[in-house]
């Protein structure tokens, strides 16, 4: 079986109503799918060490999908930045965004309640 975080993320109603309803919550699970790996929480995809991870872009691509506007640039590089200066390549001020390949402890536990776990990243 192959094992598909997005897809997850895509189908999970109240996931996708957090991503539109907030900014800073769309943007802290940008920055927990980018330069992070995770794992899904069964026995099989454990045993074969089985990963999933996307780039930042594509990161990006699927906040921007669930919200349903804009685009990845919109959320690419969110984490990038600092309060003086903006984040981002917009130069957005968003209060609670954090760096890319952070996860918040709120996301952690979506994704958990998901059936997903971030393992260590691994440059392959």
């Amino acid at each position: 079986m192959d094992y598909n975080l997005e897809t997850d993320l895509k189908n999970t109603t109240w996931i996708c109503d957090k991503v539109r309803a907030s900014d800073t919550y769309a943007q802290n699970l940008y920055a927990a799918l980018s330069n992070m790996t995770w794992q899904r929480l069964e026995v099989m995809p454990i045993l074969k060490d089985e990963r999933w991870s996307c780039s930042w872009r594509y990161a990006g691509g699927i906040i921007a999908r669930i919200r349903q506007t804009g685009d990845y640039i919109d959320w690419y590089c969110s984490g990038i930045g600092s309060e003086e200066e903006g984040f981002g390549l917009g130069l957005r001020t968003g209060e609670g965004f954090v760096a890319e390949g952070q996860v918040t402890e709120e996301i952690e536990t979506d994704l958990r309640q998901l059936g997903w776990t971030p393992v260590e990243h691994r440059n392959e």
